[in-house]
Parts: structure tokens; C-alpha cells; sequence
């Protein structure tokens, strides 16, 4: 099949007997024909173009619902406006991004539905941002209002030079940096998969991946839509809150394409516990993805190992490595080969260095997957810092060239100078080595954290963490930090504190709380430290914080911690608590294991991830359907405050309440 664009691809598909479907719940989904989604986009396409969208605007996509999101997605692709996925997620961190991308575009489009831009509005009242909300709002389109989309829009068929779509970072808050992404990068690496992958209409992929993440939107959806793959896409929430229903699925459907990064196969293990899938029959799969952040040897066994008995075959895990730069992906092994890794000294991996393979001293051991080789139509360089090829064996930057590389950030000149040379080579930011000719990934040269499949850049983080009183710039540092044997990253704070411990322990607590409000991470451990190391430019060190923690240096602090956490627990009381507060708090120490909740206590400060919010919802939502929204508890965070909110919503019910 020929196609050069994704106009190409849409138009080339629209006849083809496949259909993209939604799947929504154990027994719930949508079934949506590649017919209709040419159809729906053309004919959304005409309301924008008669509200004077134009060939060349600017259209952010601001939607949870992945159905909407590609109606959206597709109909500007189709006029030749720039789609700009945006993820809602739950916190104000994901708005103000927004606001701040908003101010970059210039003039764009905003793409939503009501209720996310009342929200939008309530975030730019608070921080001042009121003018720039009634601008957008002035270019906003909400879903709500397609009543008639018979009539169709005008078609632009693009050049594969054209830009696409902007794909903003993940975890790109302060100073957002857009990859721009043309029909020609796309293409290239759609062709590129498919040829390393061998997809042909015949593979049915299911994914919960979000379609603002290239590994949602570009591998899971537009690669298999190229494929006429049968498509399944379950919300990234559903997974979160069933992600045993992940594989059900695939069971049931007979996937042969799956995937998800790190933290997703620890979710699900986490969840599964001992117990085993009845009924579930995985030996369909033939690939299931592992990328999107750094991969778990460890991990991967666990899951290969503990789901052997579903027919799940050990050749089906299928480590990855790419970057939106790459428009997704950059090296893949060969099918049909068992995963591999090697071990190195975790001591002898800094740039110009040689690896050392299998050091004897267990401590020092590091296991790194095995990523494969450049996908076709690409390069890859293991380069020096000044951008010469080192040989293989030894650590360098990793550097990538070809048709699938982007040709710059949006209105960031400066960024795609530093990023890309006179030559085509960019840097993508992280370390490698190759190894008998295939790739692995060795650790990152920019600073950037990794946490539940997304991208935190330190600073931006630290620049949260600074509105606690008494912390200031240069005083807090955060990092995402490894421990030999563990699964995945911890997100740690060292702050600068000479008081004593009791004084500490309240600037922890609200230091954790605040990261939880406003970017619904979990963090591991605040830290108080005596000095912060920086260079003598006065660059912060985290890599000597990061090896005290790791080996040891700080317990005695987090030790003393502990018990004074412990003694201001056994000295609360639960006295007066009503019936209702009695079974949140069930459900919130159920969703929080080891962690005695007080009903006065915030649920940010005892650590209540994202993750961890959307369980408690769910079950809260269990028994009293439809009285809270997920936004509530960060509107009431406290067990007292949450039975009072409810138990308002429940007196005006005319039906009875549960019996607790």
C-alpha cells in the first residue's frame, strides 16, 4: 500500500472491513468502522473551518475521552491545522501546562469539552491568568456542541514536509518544549515499525497507553490503523483502576500486539498478587512492548515467569527504545528471539568509559536490557561530547539521524540548535553503549526523572516543592533514584536543614503534600541534609546525594523520622468518628497498605499517588455511585472532610444510603 501522509493513510483505509473499538468495561464497548472515522473527520472538520480554523493553525486537544480525542485529532489533521495532544490528567499541574503551552503557540485552537474548560477557568482565575483563559476560551470548540456532522469540510491534502502534530514532552511544565513532527517523520517510522514488526491486517492490538503519549497515539493507534490492524484502545483510567482487566481483554479479543512501559507490568503484578488469571489464554500474543522508560530486567522475568502458565510466550516480550524526538521508535530487536540483557559495573558508566561485564562484586552489578538495533531508515551514534563516534564497549551519548527525527522544537531556536547539529545528529539526551552491535541504554545526560511512564524534568519539580515555607532555591533537590533491585525509580527529596527533627518532620509533610496536589506523584522520602554538593559553577550534584541514599548514609535520619511519624500517630485518636468516616478511612488504608489514616489526615501528606487516588475513588464509587468526582479529594483531602462533602450529597438522594 502506498501512502506518503496521514491524509494518505486515513483516505487509502476509509473502505477498508475494520472497525476501532473502545473498549470501555469488562462487557462495555464501542465499535467505531474506519469508514466512519474518515466520515467524522471530514465532517467536524467543517464546523472548525467555519468557526475560521485554517490550514496552519494550531489546535490543542484537551480530552480523556479517546473516542473524541481521535474525531478531534483527524478532522484537524484533515485541514491542515497542527493537532497539540495535551493530557488532562487530575491535577493543576496538567492546566497550567496548558496555559503555558497556550502562551507558546500564540493563537491556537482549544479542542475540549465543557467541563474541562470550566476547570481550565477556575485554574486561570487562581494564578492570574485570567486574560489568557478569555483569549483561548474566545477560539475554543466543545465537543458538546456536534449535533450535525453530515456536511462535510474541505479536505487539504499536506506535503510530507507539513507539520503533523506537536507532540509536547511529558513532564515538560515550566518551559514546555514541542517536538515537531512532520507527515514524512510519521511515515517513515510507521513504515519503519511495520517492516522490524511485520505487521500485516491480520494483528489485533490493544492498548490503554494515553493518546497524548506517542506510544498511545503513534504506536498503538496510527501504526495499526496503516496496518488495518483490528484496534482495541482502553482508557488509560480503566487500566489503572483494573489493570487485570488488560489481559482479560487481550485474552478475550486474542491479541497478538500489546505493551506497556515499566510501571504499567508493575501495576498489574502488584494487583495481581498470587493469585492466577482463570480462563485467560495469552499465547495469541506475539509482541507485547516494553519501553517508554527505563526497563526492569528483574521485572520482566517476574511478569514472564508468574504468567508462563497463560500460554504467554517468553519470545512475546519485546524491549524497546525512542523518544518523540524519533517520532517513537529508534532501536528494536529481531522477532522471535528471547529478550536479553548484560551485566555491568553500575561504577564504570560515565562517557568515554569502557563497560565491565559481569563485575565480581555483587553490589556494583547492573542488569540493562538489550534494545536492538536502529529501526530502518535511521542511525544511531554512541558519540563523545563533542559529537565524535566512540567504539563499541564504550558509554557515549547516543545520538540519532534519519527521515524519523524531528526537525526542531516549536518557536525554540535555541533548543534545536543545542539538540540537533549542522549534520542531522540529535542528541537524544540519554547514554549507551553498543554490544555486539545492539544497543543499550546506560542511564540519562539530562537531568530528567522517570516516574509511572512519565518524564520529570528535577527542576520543575523543585520549582513545586519551593512554595512550602521555608524553602527557597538551591535548598530542595529531587531525584529519581534506582536501589539495586528495585523495579522501578523512587522519587526523593533532599532538603537543607540544620533544625532539629520535629521541625523537619512538618516541612516533609507538606513538602510531600504539595508534589501530590499539583503533579499527583507519590514521593518516597523527604530527607534532611547538612549541605546540598554542587560544582564550583554552582551546579547542584545529585548524583553524590543520590549514591549516599543508595548506599545507606541517610538511614539513621529516616530512621528517627519513622518514630516520630509512628508516635504522632498512636497519639490521634478516631474518637467521635462517624459511621460514614469509619468506612473511608476502610477504603483509604486499604488503598494505602501499612499506613494507619487518621480521618484529619491529608491524603497528599501520607503519599496517596495518583494511582492511589484513582483506587480510592473507585471504590468510594463502588458503594455510593456517581456522588464523587475524582477531583473532589483534592478539594477535600482529609477523611472528615471528604464524610462531610458526601454526607451533604447523600442527605439531598432520595434513595437510601449503603449499609456500612
Amino acid at each position: 500500500m502506498s501512502y506518503s501522509t496521514l491524509v494518505d493513510i486515513l483516505e487509502n483505509n476509509r473502505s477498508a472491513d475494520r472497525v476501532v473499538t473502545y473498549v470501555e468495561g469488562e462487557n462495555a464497548e464501542r465499535r467505531v468502522a474506519f469508514s466512519e472515522v474518515h466520515s467524522r473527520a471530514l465532517g467536524i472538520l467543517h464546523h472548525l473551518q467555519a468557526m475560521g480554523a485554517s490550514r496552519g493553525d494550531t489546535m490543542i486537544i484537551f480530552l480523556s475521552n479517546n473516542e473524541q480525542f481521535l474525531d478531534g485529532f483527524w478532522a484537524a489533521v484533515c485541514g491542515g491545522i497542527v493537532p497539540v495532544p495535551l493530557a488532562v490528567g487530575i491535577a493543576d499541574e496538567h492546566r497550567l501546562k496548558l496555559l503555558r503551552v497556550a502562551r507558546k503557540l500564540g493563537k491556537p485552537i482549544l479542542y475540549t469539552d465543557a467541563k474541562n474548560l470550566e476547570r481550565l477557568q477556575a485554574l486561570a482565575l487562581e494564578v492570574g491568568e485570567t486574560p489568557l483563559f478569555d483569549e483561548l476560551k474566545s477560539r475554543s470548540f466543545l465537543v458538546e456542541s456536534l449535533t450535525d456532522i453530515s456536511r462535510p469540510g474541505k479536505l487539504y491534502r499536506p506535503n510530507v514536509d507539513d507539520l503533523a502534530f506537536i507532540q509536547f514532552s511529558s513532564g515538560s511544565t515550566s518551559e514546555p518544549k514541542g517536538v515537531m513532527l512532520s507527515h514524512g517523520n510519521l511515515v517513515a517510522n510507521i513504515k519503519a515499525s511495520s517492516q522490524v514488526n511485520q505487521f500485516t491486517d491480520q494483528d489485533v492490538s490493544l492498548s490503554w497507553m494515553p493518546l497524548t503519549h506517542d506510544m498511545g497515539l503513534i504506536g498503538f493507534y496510527l501504526m495499526q490503523f496503516a496496518n488495518r490492524a483490528h484496534i482495541h484502545l482502553m482508557p488509560t483510567e480503566l487500566f489503572v483502576r483494573r489493570p487485570l482487566l488488560w489481559l482479560q481483554v487481550a485474552s478475550k479479543k486474542r491479541a497478538t500486539i500489546a505493551g506497556s512501559p515499566n510501571f504499567g507490568y508493575r501495576h498489574f503484578l502488584k494487583v495481581l498478587g498470587e493469585r492466577r488469571l482463570e480462563g485467560v489464554d495469552l499465547s495469541s500474543l506475539r509482541v507485547i512492548y516494553n519501553g517508554a522508560e527505563p526497563i526492569s530486567v528483574e521485572l520482566c522475568n517476574i511478569f514472564m515467569n508468574q504468567l508462563a502458565y497463560t500460554g504467554l510466550k517468553r519470545q512475546a516480550m519485546y524491549p524497546v527504545y525512542g523518544l518523540a524526538e524519533a517520532t517513537l521508535a529508534v532501536a528494536m530487536p529481531a522477532l522471535g528471539l528471547d529478550y536479553r540483557w548484560v551485566r555491568v559495573n553500575r561504577q564504570k558508566l560515565a562517557v568515554g568509559v569502557s563497560i565491565e561485564l559481569n563485575p565480581v562484586e555483587s553490589r556494583d552489578v547492573l542488569e540493562l536490557m538489550c534494545v536492538g538495533s536502529a529501526v530502518p531508515y535511521s542511525e544511531i551514534r554512541i558519540a563523545d561530547a563533542t559529537r565524535t563516534g566512540l567504539r563499541e564497549g564504550v558509554v557515549g551519548h547516543i545520538l540519532i539521524r534519519g527521515t524519523n527525527v524531528t526537525r526542531g522544537y516549536f518557536g525554540d531556536a535555541a533548543a534545536t540548535a543545542a539538540a540537533i547539529d549542522a549534520d542531522g545528529w540529535l542528541d537524544t539526551g540519554d547514554l549507551g553503549f553498543m554490544h555486539e552491535a545492539l544497543l543499550y541504554i546506560a542511564g540519562r545526560s539530562k537531568e530528567i526523572i522517570f516516574v509511572n511512564g512519565q518524564n520529570y524534568y528535577p527542576y520543575d519539580l523543585e520549582s513545586i516543592a519551593q512554595r512550602v515555607a521555608s524553602l527557597e532555591l538551591g535548598k530542595v533537590v529531587a531525584a529519581g533514584i534506582l536501589k539495586p533491585g528495585a523495579t522501578g525509580e523512587e522519587l526523593v527529596f533532599f532538603v537543607l536543614h540544620r533544625g532539629s527533627m520535629q521541625e523537619f518532620l512538618s516541612i516533609a509533610s507538606a513538602l510531600s503534600r504539595i508534589i501530590n496536589e499539583h503533579t499527583g506523584l507519590e514521593v518516597s522520602e523527604v530527607i534532611p541534609v547538612k549541605r546540598i554538593p554542587k560544582t564550583t559553577s554552582g551546579k547542584v550534584q545529585r548524583h553524590l546525594l543520590e549514591a549516599q541514599y543508595i548506599n545507606g548514609e541517610f538511614n539513621p535520619e529516616l530512621a528517627e523520622l519513622q518514630i516520630l511519624r509512628g508516635s504522632q500517630t498512636h497519639s490521634s485518636t478516631l474518637v467521635g468518628s462517624s459511621d460514614l468516616e469509619t468506612h473511608l478511612q476502610e477504603i483509604c488504608e486499604a488503598a494505602l497498605p501499612g499506613k494507619r489514616v487518621d480521618t484529619h489526615d491529608n491524603l497528599f501528606e501520607l503519599g496517596a499517588s495518583s494511582l492511589k487516588l484513582i483506587e480510592i475513588h473507585e471504590n468510594i464509587d463502588r458503594d455510593f455511585p456517581g456522588q464523587i468526582d475524582l477531583t473532589e479529594l483534592f478539594d477535600h483531602p482529609t477523611i472528615a472532610q471528604l464524610a462531610q462533602h458526601l454526607q451533604s450529597k447523600l442527605a439531598s438522594r432520595v434513595t437510601p444510603t449503603p449499609t456500612l
